[in-house]
């Protein structure tokens, strides 16, 4: 009889399990869609391209992702302080998934438009 392998978002040694769970939730992958379609961007730019997201959701995902080692926080001591963000190198390397992702998608709604 065939072995059936199990998954468990809480299995810290799955490899797929782990990446899940740093991107889990709803806004950290338009976070990350955002930033790797524009770059480097301050929070407001981030906040009006990404539609429907408060204030508390877009500075608890970003901090979440900062912690995760996804995504650069860089603070500048001005007045107005700036705060811009950016992928950090690994960050970067999501970038062909998330192509991907998005080509996918693109077929889903050619599909659905069947």
């Amino acid at each position: 009889m065939k072995e059936i392998k199990t998954f468990s978002i809480k299995d810290d040694l799955c490899p797929v399990g782990f990446a899940l769970k740093v991107i889990e939730g709803k806004w950290k992958l338009p976070i990350l869609w955002v930033l790797c379609q524009n770059g480097t961007l301050r929070y407001n730019e981030l906040k009006k391209s990404i539609l429907g997201i408060t204030n508390m959701m877009l500075t608890s995902s970003l901090k979440e992702l900062e912690e995760s080692g996804i995504v650069n926080r860089v603070q500048y001591n001005e007045i107005p302080p700036r705060v811009e963000y950016s992928l950090t190198e690994i960050g970067n390397r999501l970038l062909p998934v998330l192509d991907e992702f998005a080509k996918w998608g693109q077929e889903l709604i050619g599909i659905k438009k069947l």
